[in-house]
Formats: structure tokens, C-alpha cells, sequence
């Protein structure tokens, strides 16, 4: 009998030891999740600032997601100062520009596209260098873009050699997400041309009509009116005087709609031109004089994740 139950308080005691040594795992693993949980939680993770990869004719920050290509369309009809005689532009010589963009790493959007003013073809990149967090971390999100862009007319007198057809555009974007409704941008930037227009002087002399460098500044916003339906603005500002030929300011307001896969605006404007270096070098439409145009961009999404 005395043999029977040491037996089964062996057993007894093995069974509590068993489910306290379970118990005890347990909880420490329920606990570690916890902790992982509210870790995941808590790490702060970077904002939206835009949902566009560009505000009017400007970038902004913003870098898609690893695998995700956009295509996207940008038109600009004439100016609505000729009236109605081409229906306020509608009818007007218009330009457009169809791009590429595709994201083959985290941070990186490399891209090309061709556009109707000069026949021009440009190549780009879009790099993401800090973004800022919902807590903690940057309180701004810096991002660089730069393109080579390629004139590509029948030769002219202008073009002597084929690198005369070349021009640069660099481009420091700085913006914060200052609320949930409102985003904001500045951005100096560096055009080069390698061959600018040329006029001859009294004497005879062939001289520049402008520098083959300019600096300007852009500045930017977004405001939500609802999650999907926006307010945006953009200005461009010269910052290079020029001997003659020296570009206006471009201003333009709009509205963006967004779905998950499409981002639409429409906005007026006074430049005609889409790429950057020649909203800032080339603008010559005043707005003070009424020379507005209006426009649009189409953007569409494409996740290969």
C-alpha cells in the first residue's frame, strides 16, 4: 500500500511540477508578445506628407513604395488671356508630357518621359534621404531629385555639337506634414543649361541672353479639405539675374482628388512649360498681366508587391 502511494504521489508531484514549468513558460511568452506588441505600437513610423509624387509642375518628398510604378500625364493648354477666339486656351498650342517612374529599391524612384515643348526627352531620379516620424525622429522629410533632360528638335543654329541639346535640373526638397491637414515644402534648386539663347550687340559681338546657370526656390502646400479632396499651391521663385530674358515668377493654384491608385489635379497656372529647368528659366507669361493657363495632372499607381 505504502509503495502504491509513493507511486502516486510521484506522479502528483511531477503533474504540479509539470503545470507550474508550463505556466511559467507561458507567461513569459505572453508577456515577450505583449512587450513585442506594444513596441510595434509605440516605434515611431514615418508620414505621409503628400500623397503626389509632384504638386503641379514642382516634386515634392514623396518616394513610392519598393515595386510600385506610376505613370503619369501632364497637360497645359494655352493661355486663357486669348479669349474666346481659341475658347480660353482650350484650343490653344498646348503642351503635354508622358513619364515613367519606377521604384526598384526602398527610397529610390529612378523614371523617364518625353514631353511635346522642344521634343524633349529627360531622364530622372528621386532619392529619399530622411523622413520624417509621427513621434520622435526627423521633423522634416529631405529628399533629392535630379534629371538630364535632351532636346531633341531637328538641329538648329543653336546646336553645334550634341551636347548643346543638354540641360540639368538638382532639386532639395525639405517639407513637413504640419497637421493632419495641412503639408508644406520649400526647395532651392540648380539649373544648368550646356547652351543658352544668344543675341549679337552693336559691335557684333555674339553674347549670352542669359546665364548658363540658375538658381530658383519653390514652395509648395497641400491643405485637406477631406481625406480625398484638396487644396494645393505651388510658386516658383528666380533667384539668378540674367543680362536680358530674365524668367517671371510661376504661381499656381489647384484642387487634387485622390483614390487609391489615381491621383487627379487641375489648376491654373502661368507657365506652359512641365520640366522644372524650364518653368524656371524659360517662364515669359506674367501673371499681373492675366497670363494664366490652366492645366492637369494624371497620375496612376501600379504595386507589383
Amino acid at each position: 500500500m505504502n509503495k502504491l502511494n509513493n507511486h502516486y504521489l510521484f506522479i502528483l508531484r511531477g503533474t504540479i511540477f509539470f503545470l507550474l514549468t508550463f505556466w511559467f513558460i507561458s507567461w513569459n511568452g505572453l508577456m515577450a508578445q505583449d512587450s513585442l506588441v506594444t513596441e510595434t505600437i509605440n516605434k515611431p513610423r514615418p508620414v505621409n506628407t503628400f500623397e503626389a509624387q509632384y504638386i503641379v509642375d514642382n516634386q515634392t518628398v514623396m518616394v513610392s513604395r519598393k515595386k510600385v510604378l506610376n505613370v503619369a500625364i501632364q497637360h497645359r493648354f494655352g493661355k486663357v488671356s486669348n479669349g474666346r477666339k481659341d475658347l480660353y486656351g482650350i484650343f490653344g498650342p498646348a503642351n503635354i508630357r508622358l513619364g515613367f517612374n519606377y521604384t526598384p529599391i526602398n527610397n529610390l524612384d529612378i523614371g523617364f518621359g518625353v514631353t511635346k515643348e522642344r521634343y524633349t526627352v529627360d531622364f530622372n531620379v528621386k532619392y529619399a534621404l530622411v523622413k520624417q516620424l509621427d513621434s520622435g525622429g526627423w521633423p522634416v522629410s529631405i529628399s533629392y531629385f535630379g534629371n538630364i533632360a535632351i532636346d531633341a528638335r531637328e538641329k538648329k543654329g543653336n546646336f553645334v555639337t550634341g551636347g548643346d541639346r543638354i540641360s540639368y535640373f538638382n532639386l532639395l526638397m525639405i517639407a513637413r506634414k504640419i497637421s493632419e491637414k495641412l503639408s508644406v515644402q520649400v526647395s532651392p534648386s540648380l539649373s544648368h543649361f550646356n547652351n543658352v539663347e544668344a543675341y549679337r550687340d552693336k559691335e557684333g559681338n555674339i553674347l549670352p541672353k542669359m546665364n548658363n546657370d540658375h538658381f530658383a526656390v519653390s514652395f509648395l502646400g497641400r491643405y485637406k479639405l477631406t481625406e480625398r479632396f484638396h487644396l494645393i499651391a505651388d510658386y516658383d521663385q528666380a533667384l539668378t539675374q540674367h543680362t536680358t530674358n530674365n524668367p517671371h515668377p510661376n504661381i499656381c493654384i489647384g484642387i487634387e482628388t485622390i483614390t487609391i491608385s489615381h491621383t487627379f489635379q487641375i489648376f491654373a497656372g502661368n507657365s506652359g512649360s512641365i520640366l522644372p529647368q524650364y518653368v524656371n528659366l524659360y517662364n515669359r507669361n506674367d501673371y499681373q498681366k492675366g497670363q494664366f493657363l490652366l492645366g492637369f495632372n494624371i497620375s496612376r499607381r501600379w504595386n507589383f508587391n
